[in-house]
């Protein structure tokens, strides 16, 4: 009688853990701020894009793919050279949505052609002057171009701007000479006794 029943409890316990290999392979979770596709063997990729939380499949016949929708950071440094032909190093820093590593292939690329085609277009001092100007171009053209493959950029802006040595130099020995200029040179004071 004990065998029998230590033999139903077996059979049982199979039967549980073969239904819930089943139902746990029938089931995908979608964490906070991603989406999911679900890629078909027979009908290819669904329509149909799948919100957070947990959801039901068919077991060896969907596959979910899941993507980050969260806006993710990255910095691109550039150097390239200005209307005046002056080295310029930018870092631009640039907030972006969607993309399955994009950023790695397709973001740095583009990055670089917008920046040496809007920065060719002005000379060192109105880089430092209209920075702003700038700023907006390098993000107006980035954007139009990322959404030809799909990126969603939420922010872009220049962090960083330096010139190369021979610029900074220079713009450093003229402020040089113009402080010197300015300071009171010591045969101009009298001494009042």
């Amino acid at each position: 009688m004990a065998a029998k029943v230590f033999e139903s409890i077996g059979k049982f316990g199979l039967a549980l853990a073969v239904a819930g290999g089943v139902v746990n392979s029938a089931l995908y979770n979608v964490d906070a701020g991603h989406r999911a596709v679900i890629f078909d063997r027979f009908r290819g990729v669904q329509d149909i894009v799948v919100g957070e939380g947990t959801h039901f499949l068919i077991p060896w016949v969907q596959k979910p793919i899941i993507f980050d929708c969260r806006s993710q950071p990255r910095n691109v440094p550039v150097i390239t050279g200005s209307k005046d032909l002056q080295n310029v190093n930018i870092t631009l820093r640039i907030l972006f949505r969607i993309g399955e590593d994009y950023d790695n292939r397709v973001l740095p690329s583009i990055t670089t052609e917008i920046l040496k085609s809007v920065v060719a277009r002005f000379d060192a001092g109105e880089l430092i002057t209209q920075r702003e100007v700038v700023s907006r171009q390098v993000s107006d053209d980035l954007t139009e171009r990322a959404a030809t493959f799909g990126l969603i950029l939420d922010d872009v802006s220049l962090t960083h701007l330096t010139f190369g040595k021979e610029f900074t130099e220079a713009v450093e020995g003229l402020h040089y000479s113009e402080y010197t200029f300015l300071l009171p040179h010591p045969r101009n004071h009298c001494e009042i006794s």
